[in-house]
């Protein structure tokens, strides 16, 4: 079942997410309808916030991402080829390396997109959707959609990593979202629309 996205502006997108146990109800529908919901509006990653739900869980497909000009190597093409993971309650042991710039959009801030500077190399813990205990070490395009992702269930959106003066620029563009004056090819609910009588 595809689900609406949650819209930039939304109270759920700020709030820092909570871990789920095992016997979380209908998980593994809750999965299969996130990636459902992720195919059907072209996504790479989407998060459980993002479908309004405050539970510290996000899904990952970064196949598209494999042609990618910014991808550097054949190695980080066949792994981004399947690189293909749903993410439980999911922790960032380290992160290293120089910060790069990507340029970074988000399904629930459509048309908005920014460079934002993320650290090139991550370890990770998580549970898959098995509830197996899983580490893994990331790099490259797989950290930045990790971490862009992770950065939902910790209440943060892509746009609070940029400046004061590019925030600026984009607020009038932010606000019309929040109110649903944009369109968009996927389901979404906008907090601040205003109802139909």
């Amino acid at each position: 079942m595809i689900l609406p996205i949650v819209a930039y502006g939304d109270p759920v997108l700020k709030k820092k997410a909570t871990d789920i146990t095992k016997d979380y109800p209908k998980l593994k529908e809750l999965i299969a309808n996130m990636y459902e919901t992720m195919y059907g509006s072209f996504g790479v990653g989407l998060a459980a916030p993002q479908i309004g739900l405050s539970i510290r869980m996000f899904i990952v497909d970064a196949t598209p991402f494999a042609d990618d000009e910014e991808v550097m190597s054949k190695a980080e093409s066949d792994f981004l080829k399947s690189f293909k993971h749903t993410f439980i309650n999911p922790v960032i042991l380290e992160e290293s390396g120089d910060e790069w710039a990507f340029n970074e959009g988000c399904l629930s801030i459509p048309d908005v997109r920014e460079d934002v500077f993320r650290q090139p190399n991550i370890k990770i813990e998580y549970f898959d959707e098995d509830f197996n205990k899983q580490t893994m070490e990331l790099d490259g395009l797989a950290a930045r959609v990790f971490q862009h992702e992770y950065d939902h269930i910790e209440g943060i959106l892509f746009t609070d990593h940029l400046s004061a003066l590019k925030k600026r620029l984009i607020k009038g563009k932010l606000t019309n979202i929040s109110k649903g004056k944009i369109n968009v090819d996927y389901r979404m609910k906008f907090p601040l629309m205003k109802k139909k009588r």
